[in-house]
């Protein structure tokens, strides 16, 4: 999240956070939020008996924003069918794997149990499935002999942190286009996400 706050400010002119919305009141990322001047909403889940009555409150909180758009970006709940309906095509998720593989939780321990060579993280236009809709873009790292979990993760984030601005922009900036569930890719897209996937994993600090 604070990546793409910074990336709206320094790279995407053509988006800007507008609300930053938790479940979580301790999240760390409403400081950082309120810190850039920007609007947050905490809206805790278990005062919902059902999972669309919360997923209807944070809808009717988009809108009186005016939001044109939804990143997740931490986002651990999983969304109502209702709920993915109403964002079709406008609500952006990261998922730290090379989807369509590892889909879920615990990935990190499940690549590294699967002795993968590679990994990565994907962004991607949500669908009411589980990490499921078209692809944006994905960046990859191998898997050397010594990593666990842990060190994957790390590595994996560095990735997420670069990935997620450029696929947003992308998006806002009209770059590429929506055709079904497939995604068709302008010039400019192309050439964005080669240069990134230029980039060496371990030269991203």
């Amino acid at each position: 999240m604070e990546k793409l706050i910074d990336s709206c400010k320094n790279f995407n002119r053509s988006a800007s956070i507008e609300l930053v919305f938790s479940n979580n009141s301790e999240a760390s990322g409403l400081i950082f939020a309120k810190n850039n001047n920007i609007d947050t909403y905490v809206i805790d889940h278990r005062l919902f008996d059902r999972r669309e009555d919360f997923d209807h409150e944070l809808d009717k909180k988009l809108r009186e924003h005016s939001i044109d758009f939804v990143c997740n970006a931490g986002f651990m709940r999983i969304l109502s069918e209702n709920f993915v309906n109403n964002w079709f095509n406008k609500q952006l998720n990261i998922h730290p794997s090379l989807l369509p593989d590892f889909k879920g939780l615990n990935v990190h321990q499940r690549v590294i149990e699967a002795k993968s060579t590679k990994s990565g993280c994907s962004v991607h236009l949500v669908r009411s499935g589980v990490d499921e809709g078209p692809i944006i873009g994905q960046m990859s790292t191998n898997i050397e002999n010594n990593d666990d979990k842990k060190i994957l993760a790390k590595k994996v984030l560095k990735l997420e942190h670069v990935l997620y601005p450029v696929c947003l922009k992308l998006f806002s900036d009209n770059l590429i286009e929506i055709d079904g569930e497939q995604i068709i890719y302008s010039k400019e897209a192309e050439n964005l996400l080669y240069e990134i996937n230029a980039i060496i994993p371990e030269q991203i600090y």
